[in-house]
């Protein structure tokens, strides 16, 4: 499309937005381009009909009400745009964003304060067209109370499915490092756990204040305050403890893990998703490929603290050093993984980077060997199965809820295209439309 007719088109939408209502009981909407399953084949000219928050049918032709056979529909235009399905960023952290102040935050912000950022990082969010996302690591019980708000229409924010606390040991990446004995023993969560029967404790009392998913640190991390390196930190007993633990309690676990041993043991002990795999190996590539698990990349995560050594004084010496090492391992990692058909999830472990700039990634993926059409499906086919929500999102089909976002440009042909989404719907919701913010009304 020429720029003109884009400016056109945006100008549009934007004019439509002041007099479109922020929910229709059905709206019917003429996409040009539809990516209803990325990839596969994408269809031109096609009506999505989308009654109380769910598709209720995809068909061809721009379709009035009559046709369609619904009374009262609004028309959304979507017919320069190239329409799919709401994205999904399967690692984010809502509950700050790294920065000069993040270490004195720790101790000044009350779990209140907390939330209400995370009320902005998660609009933010949802504004870029991603419509779910796993929340891999808030404090205290600020990630549910946020979801939970969402889901009950009080505020604006994409569909969470939320971790809690990450279960560590003691000085690992989790544990409250850097502090004075008396704080850290003040900021030391209940899921800091030593030896199997306490990391079964440290399991069970995340999904008893709500947890959806679990996540558990069997290397070291590049944010950690101490310098105790990336390697392998959980003895493989504690690890099966923990994903045993989880799983018998109908759970999915997710791994951060760095370094290949933290890797492994992990794979080996049945983890569902690992995060990050910044060095995998050939037996990592083994058992990826035998026990099916998923990885979860964040090169955001790595290409943004990689800057943050090199130009700025953000990060702690022991950050630094663990950055430069990290940072550039993680793409060649990821590559590898890549043309060893591992299956992939998109993940950006936003936090560490700016909320709301979650479609960076796709970039970087491209960039590293991923096709542009893989990318995409990893951010909506793939990642709902990491969620076993294949029947609810992650693509444009009769009966899934209705998370619909457009962009200006073929992101098939340009992945940046992403990094400009014009419109977002959540189950029939519009939030966005013109490239602008719908206004958000509370549900009384």
């Amino acid at each position: 499309m020429k720029r003109g007719k884009i400016a056109t088109w945006m100008a549009g939408l934007l004019l439509s937005a002041a007099c479109l209502p922020a929910m229709a009981e059905t709206s019917i909407i003429h996409a040009g381009h539809l990516l209803a399953v990325p990839g596969e084949k994408v269809l031109e000219q096609q009506s999505i009909i989308v009654t109380d928050g769910r598709i209720k049918d995809v068909r061809p032709g721009y379709l009035d009400a009559a046709a369609a056979g619904v009374a009262d529909a609004k028309v959304i235009d979507l017919k320069n745009a190239w329409v799919l399905p709401g994205l999904i960023d399967l690692h984010v952290h809502f509950g700050g964003e790294l920065g000069p102040g993040s270490q004195l935050e720790e101790v000044q912000e009350d779990p209140e304060e907390t939330v209400l950022k995370g009320v902005v990082y998660a609009g933010r969010t949802l504004q870029a067209g991603f419509t779910t996302v796993r929340e891999l690591g808030s404090p205290a019980r600020t990630g549910f109370a946020l979801r939970d708000a969402i889901n009950q229409g009080a505020v604006e924010g994409p569909t969470i499915y939320a971790a809690g606390h990450m279960i560590s040991i003691t000085a690992g990446h989790g544990d409250a490092n850097g502090f004075s004995e008396a704080v850290t023993h003040a900021l030391r969560p209940e899921s800091v756990c030593n030896g199997p029967d306490d990391c079964r404790r440290a399991v069970r009392e995340q999904i008893r204040m709500g947890a959806d998913v679990i996540k558990l640190a069997t290397t070291g991390g590049v944010l950690s305050n101490i310098a105790a390196g990336t390697g392998q930190q959980m003895f493989d007993d504690e690890i099966k403890a923990i994903i045993d633990t989880a799983h018998l309690m109908g759970k999915r676990v997710a791994s951060h893990a760095h370094a290949a041993a933290g890797i492994n043991a992990a794979l080996r002990a049945g983890v569902d998703t690992v995060e990050h795999g910044s060095y995998l190996d050939a037996e990592s590539i083994k058992l990826f490929r035998q026990t099916g698990a998923y990885l979860v990349p964040t090169l955001l995560a790595g290409h943004t603290v990689t800057e943050m050594a090199r130009n700025s004084t953000t990060l702690t010496p022991a950050q630094k050093e663990k950055a430069l090492d990290v940072g550039p391992k993680m793409q060649a990692s990821f590559g590898g993984a890549v043309k060893a058909g591992v299956k992939v999830g998109f993940g950006t472990d936003s936090g560490v980077s700016h909320h709301g700039l979650n479609a960076q990634e796709f970039k970087l993926m491209v960039d590293a060997g991923m096709a542009p059409a893989d990318a995409i499906r990893s951010a909506t086919v793939t990642a709902a199965e990491v969620l076993e929500k294949q029947n609810r999102i992650g693509a444009i089909r009769t009966g899934l809820d209705a998370d619909i976002i457009a962009v200006a440009r073929d992101p098939l042909a340009d992945i940046t295209a992403l990094q400009q989404v014009a419109f977002v719907m959540r189950r029939g919701l519009v939030h966005r439309s013109g490239g602008q913010p719908v206004a958000f009304v509370p549900v009384p």
